[in-house]
């Protein structure tokens, strides 16, 4: 296989595999993955904690002076083959995954100070290439320049049936109609807010999933991929 350690940009909408998808490549290619979401929840629930948020409205101007505060990193665990994201020393991979913070993160990753910084550290993570990473903005704003930019999507339900099941399997109280709304609401924020926006950048491929396992994601990536390498 070719050499070449490319930038590979997944963007999408919430709840339809981006992370998981992004890991295998990652796996695959000997990648360093990059979770931005998780970067975004990870400030959410710092401000959480620390009463910046209440009923999911964000104080703009507590959060960005809490900005300095925050520091995120990322620490590979042997145990799930994955990274676990830590906020000043503490891993919180697990807390950030619950319903409380998904429904508040579109209001913390719509704050300008929020994003600048942000994408500040991804691009400063992914400069020298060999990387995966995933979010809302990676081909339009953080790596424009990507030499494979992937735009993923899938039918609100069928989110919604993945991200319940994911859930409950963890213990989780939530209803299937919660989540559904969840995820509407969080397409609707994402694709409306005035500062980076989710949006197709015009050379990304699309990835529908609604319909594909696993397997058939990661050979239509490898199509993709040579076809960008040149193998």
């Amino acid at each position: 296989m070719n050499n070449k350690r490319i930038i590979i940009a997944i963007d999408g909408h919430s709840s339809c595999g981006k992370s998981t998808f992004a890991k295998a490549i990652a796996a695959r290619l000997g990648y360093i993955f990059i979770d931005t979401g998780a970067m975004y929840r990870a400030v959410t629930l710092y401000a959480l904690e620390n009463g910046a948020i209440e009923s999911c409205i964000a104080n703009e101007q507590k959060i960005e002076a809490m900005l300095d505060d925050i520091n995120i990193n990322f620490r590979f665990n042997p145990e799930r083959g994955a990274s676990d994201i830590y906020v000043n020393g503490d891993m919180v991979e697990g807390k950030i995954r619950t319903i409380e913070v998904s429904n508040c993160v579109s209001a913390v990753s719509s704050i300008g100070a929020v994003r600048r910084k942000l994408v500040a550290m991804q691009q400063a993570m992914g400069r020298d290439g060999g990387v995966v990473m995933d979010g809302r903005d990676i081909g339009t704003v953080v790596f424009p320049d990507a030499e494979l930019k992937i735009y993923m999507t899938a039918d609100a339900m069928v989110r919604a049936e993945r991200r319940y099941k994911e859930l409950t399997a963890k213990g989780d109280n939530v209803s299937l109609e919660e989540i559904y709304e969840n995820v509407v609401s969080r397409d609707h924020a994402d694709m409306t807010r005035a500062i980076s926006p989710l949006r197709k950048a015009e050379d990304a491929i699309v990835l529908d999933n609604s319909h594909m396992s696993v397997e058939e994601q990661m050979e239509w990536f490898d199509r993709e991929y040579q076809r960008v390498v040149g193998c």
